[in-house]
């Protein structure tokens, strides 16, 4: 019954960014925590970023320092802002949502870095 909506991916070039958008069908608030994950061709899901109800965020270190997470609970929205983009970014980016031992998920959006 949860639903979570993923948007903005797309190809760019090395060095770009791009913004991606989780919109959730209800409160974010709802949720213990709002994360994003992602899968490359081949390789197993990973974790990419998170916000937890009290604001706590946590970051992989492939990432840290280009990426941040935020989100807008008037619009029910977590964003995912990718800066310096590097061709192992390349994946289907996933949002979750979780509470207690529940998680939701929506249903990707293919990000490619690519020259």
């Amino acid at each position: 019954q949860v639903q979570l909506l993923e948007s903005g991916g797309g190809l760019v070039l090395p060095g770009g960014s791009l913004t991606l958008s989780c919109a959730a069908s209800e409160n974010i608030f709802n949720f213990n925590a709002m994360s994003w994950y992602r899968k490359a061709p081949g390789k197993e899901r990973d974790f990419v970023a998170s916000i937890n109800v009290g604001g706590r965020i946590q970051y992989a270190d492939f990432v840290k320092g280009r990426f941040t997470i935020s989100r807008d609970n008037t619009k029910n929205t977590v964003y995912l802002q990718m800066n310096s983009l590097k061709p192992d970014d390349t994946a289907v980016y996933y949002c979750n949502a979780s509470i207690l031992s529940r998680h939701y998920w929506g249903q990707g959006t293919q990000v490619t870095v690519s020259s």
